[in-house]
């Protein structure tokens, strides 16, 4: 299977595309010359990782008959200071709000994802270190 996307230029330093039928724009700050017209490329890539973990997490839980009474997944990246800057470390916190969840389940899911179904987190792994906590509130 192939994914192809094709990004335009459209002015000084905006792209953009159309992604499974959504339209999305980049573009630099305007600190860094661009017209803030959109969210910046390289956290795409912390929203990738969580968009794709997230998924995977609600719907192992689901199979599992265990739905939070709401979810967050935060990931914090750490980005190198020399050029080209790039982020040498990632941590995921899975956030479930609920009462009586059962930790030992969401665990498991989030294990699942992480070892098994997450495509973006395996493809992180090989860039650079990734961890996990898993936090709950009530």
């Amino acid at each position: 299977m192939k994914h192809v996307l094709d990004l335009a230029w459209k002015q000084n330093l905006a792209f953009e595309c159309d992604m499974d039928g959504h339209h999305l724009v980049v573009d630099a700050s305007k600190e860094g010359g661009g017209n803030d017209m959109g969210p910046r490329p390289k956290k795409l890539m912390l929203t990738a990782l969580a968009g794709c973990t997230g998924i995977d997490v609600i719907m192992i839980l689901k199979k599992m008959q265990v739905e939070p009474e709401a979810f967050n997944v935060i990931v914090e990246g750490d980005l190198t200071e020399e050029h080209p800057m790039r982020y040498h470390k990632m941590k995921i916190i899975y956030q479930f709000k609920g009462k009586d969840l059962p930790y030992d389940k969401l665990e498991k899911a989030v294990k699942l994802s992480e070892e098994k179904y997450c495509g973006v987190s395996a493809a992180y792994r090989m860039a650079m270190d990734l961890s996990a906590e898993i936090r709950v509130l009530e």
